[in-house]
């Protein structure tokens, strides 16, 4: 990977991405792409960019020479199932011009799918690699088609596209991006503020959930394996820690015992019903040597220290 490109850059995982990959390849090499520029004025390059212009895209790649991309613009699930035709267009057109530049340009890609690939038939412990998708959401109507979409154009034309089935993502740095493992940041802000948190799913709710620090290095890892190891090309399982709401809560209360917290479940515990607690990612583990670095206490732990610099920061 010589010059990189990443769309999405102001988002959750591209927030944290971006960084990470100018320090590992330098801060040149990397180019940030979004809907507007950040908010802090970048330390490299940074685009405005349309993922549905591929004119634009087109023009970027030029500009900078691109032979990699970090594709993660999207619309999550629960801000998806307010505007469906949106997330559609933003989910599978960007991806699909993606693709066939990739196809033009000899680029490699990561792309992100997710843990809403899954559905309520597809088994609740340690889903399979191989299993049933029916997701509920179109958010996940999105990735499924995705995932299909990116073999596709790996066995036709030869694109070394590789990708990851993310679990609910929690990270300090950048806000929620409108999905339904929010709660989870949300209840930690709400410790670190000082204030009662009602949360939208109920305590017993168990899902995957991954720190972002192991997010982002399992993309640097993946990226970086030899071709030949993956036997994967539709989309890795990765798990990193499951937890309950509940067992969040208690874990807070540890560190902030007067912490609050009551349970009012929205449309989003119907999206969550629909996903397993567990994920089988042996195969990631075999195959590029995946593991992750934290658990539940040591996430909660770093996450309420960062989160309590950036409150006291912004008061």
């Amino acid at each position: 990977m010589e010059r990189i490109l990443v769309t999405g850059a102001n988002g959750q995982v591209g927030s944290d991405l971006v960084v990470a990959l100018r320090r590992h390849y330098g801060v040149d090499r990397v180019v940030g792409a979004d809907l507007s520029l950040p908010a802090d004025k970048p330390e490299g390059p940074h685009e405005v960019l349309d993922v549905v212009d591929r004119e634009g895209l087109q023009r970027i790649a030029d500009r900078y020479a691109v032979d990699s991309i970090f594709h993660l613009a999207s619309l999550l699930s629960a801000r998806g199932e307010k505007q469906p035709d949106l997330a559609w267009q933003v989910n599978m057109e960007g991806l699909k011009h993606v693709l066939d530049e990739a196809a033009l340009r000899s680029w490699q890609v990561f792309w992100p799918s997710s843990i809403a690939v899954f559905g309520a038939n597809t088994p609740k412990d340690r889903a399979p690699q191989a299993t049933v998708l029916e997701p509920a959401t179109m958010y996940g109507i999105t990735k499924c088609a995705g995932e299909l979409l990116c073999k596709y154009y790996h066995a036709r034309f030869d694109v070394d596209i590789r990708s990851l089935r993310y679990p609910g993502l929690i990270s300090y740095s950048a806000p929620p991006g409108g999905g339904t493992t929010d709660y989870a940041i949300d209840m930690l802000l709400a410790a670190v503020e000082g204030t009662p948190y009602t949360c939208f799913v109920r305590p017993e709710t168990r899902l995957p959930m991954m720190y972002m620090p192991d997010a982002v290095q399992a993309a640097l890892d993946l990226m970086e394996a030899p071709a030949a190891d993956l036997t994967v090309h539709t989309s890795y399982n990765i798990e990193a820690i499951s937890f309950s709401a509940e067992e969040l809560e208690s874990e807070i209360k540890k560190a902030v015992p007067g912490f609050q917290c009551t349970y009012e479940p929205d449309f989003r515990q119907k999206i969550a019903e629909t996903w397993p607690s567990t994920i089988d990612d042996s195969c990631a583990r075999k195959d590029w040597n995946w593991r992750p670095g934290y658990d539940l206490a040591s996430m909660v732990e770093e996450m309420l220290e960062h989160l309590r610099v950036r409150v006291h920061s912004d008061s």
